[in-house]
């Protein structure tokens, strides 16, 4: 499901090992939630949370939302928001103050689907790639 999209495409190499190291990582780590959502045996969506303590606002801790894939056949199903529902509930259980987001500037889509789900665009997201 990384590879499944236009941008995807570009970046993720499905079958490369280095898969198999990050996710073994992540799973390692009591701060990092690799989630798989199913409808009967088939795998329809993934996310990770991330849960990031801070000094900032108080010491609070985020929950980070991060590589959110629905199955093509699935968008529009209410997966979606079933899974970022889910994903709040969780770091409210987890006493974070805030969850957060990016979403690639070109989906227009996801940033409408987060904004209508209550998220807003609070901040300009910037990279640099190594």
């Amino acid at each position: 499901m990384l590879a499944n999209d236009p941008l995807g495409a570009k970046r993720e190499n499905p079958g490369d090992p280095a898969y198999l190291r990050a996710f073994e990582e992540i799973d390692a780590d009591p701060n990092q939630l690799l989630v798989v959502a199913e409808s009967g045996a088939e795998i329809i969506a993934t996310m990770q949370l991330s849960f990031v303590p801070g000094l900032s606002r108080r010491g609070m801790t985020r929950c980070q939302i991060e590589a959110v894939r629905v199955r093509d056949d699935q968008r529009g199903s209410g997966t979606g928001e079933a899974m970022i529902r889910w994903a709040i509930a969780r770091a409210k259980e987890r006493g974070c103050g805030l969850v957060q987001l990016t979403t690639d500037a070109s989906r227009e889509g996801a940033r409408r689907f987060y904004e209508r789900i209550g998220f807003e665009p609070s901040h300009v997201g910037m990279k640099l790639a190594l």
